[in-house]
């Protein structure tokens, strides 16, 4: 197809395959709500065309592949069944409305990977996506998890590099939107494909772990929390096992008193904190008290003022660098859910 001027597109009961469409002028794609009217107010019969459809009146685009995006815009429309990947200038495409994309499986699922069961939390994928998963890795296929498989033919020339950067240009049309709540999901899955691109330097792909592992790439606010809890409960634990003296050390004064009874010099000292407790006298509600105070302080980047063995010494201080990093990813995963443009 090539649109040589404007058009508008209300379409109901509809599948839309642009490949390779040129579209020189802006062109809308909408869903239509409701059935379309006939003069004297009546509605259009649709039950033939229901009775040969799935009977779902929503437009379904099949892909977009080879079309130039600066001058599309779909609005309402299902985009679960779209192939986006080899589409030209993504970033300027116009998305509105309630438009569905597919989504990542449903449930825990069983299988002999690395890690036999998987679960993802629910977030907007590209179908192409579901296609690359689903790629028989060593002999075994993520089919049986929910990926929508299929044939290796179709897969031709898809890769964790090429769907970064779709996933990219989405996301960055979604930011120009002022939508970022809305770009959050094309950002998880661009980190999450530059994660698996094993073309990238392995110390990247290390750190795109870890960043995953902790916070879900700065979006996953209950499992920077789970692991700020986590952490804490430990460094707790840990302080009133090793952390904590088993008495507050005591100022010592000695010095020499002349015979004359003339100037007195006195050198104070400080004992070291001796731990020098029984393991049943370690765990007691004073020390619980003693250790949240001092993990709560860490929190938030605080120093004590507990007296502390050396061990405690270098628990507060691995306290105070990671834990505040856990809380600051955290409260980044909130205001990326709820932010305003």
């Amino acid at each position: 197809m090539r649109w040589n001027s404007t058009a508008t597109l209300r379409l109901r009961y509809a599948q839309v395959d642009l490949s390779d469409a040129v579209i020189e002028y802006p062109m809308a794609l909408i869903g239509h709500h409701s059935p379309f009217g006939l003069p004297l107010e009546q509605s259009l019969d649709e039950s033939k065309v229901a009775e040969v459809g799935d009977r779902d009146p929503s437009i379904y685009v099949k892909s977009i592949r080879g079309v130039d995006a600066a001058h599309l815009v779909m609005t309402d429309v299902n985009l679960s069944r779209c192939l986006f990947v080899g589409a030209f200038r993504l970033d300027q495409i116009r998305i509105e409305g309630h438009c569905d994309f597919a989504h990542t499986p449903r449930g825990i699922f069983v299988g002999r990977a690395l890690l036999p069961v998987r679960w993802w939390t629910k977030r907007r994928v590209l179908l192409e996506e579901h296609h690359w998963r689903a790629i028989p890795f060593f002999g075994q296929s993520n089919a049986r998890a929910g990926w929508s498989y299929v044939s290796p033919s179709e897969c031709v020339g898809l890769s964790p590099h090429g769907l970064a950067a779709t996933y990219r240009q989405l996301r960055k049309g979604y930011e120009d939107g002022k939508d970022e709540p809305g770009a959050a999901d094309f950002y998880y899955g661009e980190m999450a494909m530059r994660r698996k691109d094993r073309t990238a330097p392995r110390g990247e792909r290390g750190l795109l772990f870890v960043y995953w592992l902790l916070s879900g790439y700065g979006l996953r606010a209950s499992r920077a929390f789970g692991w700020l809890l986590l952490f804490m409960t430990v460094t707790v634990l840990l302080m009133m096992g090793v952390g904590l003296p088993g008495s507050s050390p005591k100022q010592v004064a000695s010095g020499d008193i002349p015979p004359n009874l003339g100037h007195v010099t006195l050198t104070i000292e400080k004992q070291d904190p001796n731990l020098a407790l029984s393991a049943k006298d370690r765990f007691t509600v004073e020390r619980l008290d003693k250790s949240l105070q001092v993990v709560l302080n860490s929190v938030v980047f605080r120093a004590s003022g507990q007296d502390l063995t050396t061990s405690g010494t270098y628990l507060e201080m691995l306290s105070r660098l990671t834990e505040p990093v856990l809380l600051g990813l955290g409260v980044l995963a909130v205001r990326g859910r709820i932010k305003r443009g």
